[in-house]
């Protein structure tokens, strides 16, 4: 079986970028001690090239905001269902608020099959 990721895409605002990095920093730990295989969080750096669609309209990113393109990867989607239960009942993230740092609403959120992976 082929693993699970979890996909996110959302704009932040360039001023609240050390912010949102201390957030992601703490999210990182929490989803890997329950047992997801990797996360990343990745700021736009070169995107939106001419020809091809848009990052930064994809993601809604106003011109004082930043993209940003995360994700988690599972071994599968049950491991997933389970470890996300878990990090969502953790009191480090249960307390913690996005409001302030960025508009949540805002947020793509997906999970995907792994069609082609090492």
């Amino acid at each position: 079986m082929e693993n699970y990721v979890d996909g996110y895409l959302l704009a932040v605002p360039k001023a609240n970028l050390p912010a949102y990095k201390k957030m992601a920093e703490q999210a990182k730990d929490v989803w890997l001690e329950h047992g997801a295989l990797d996360y990343r969080e990745c700021v736009a750096d070169d995107i939106d090239m001419e020809g091809f669609g848009s990052f930064t309209a994809a993601a809604g990113a106003k011109e004082d905001e930043t993209v940003v393109f995360a994700w988690v990867l599972f071994e599968s989607k049950p491991e997933r269902d389970r470890i996300n239960a878990k990090v969502m009942a953790d009191p480090r993230l249960s307390g913690m608020s996005c409001e302030g740092v960025f508009d949540f609403k805002r947020m793509c959120l997906g999970g995907f099959n792994t069609l082609v992976g090492k």
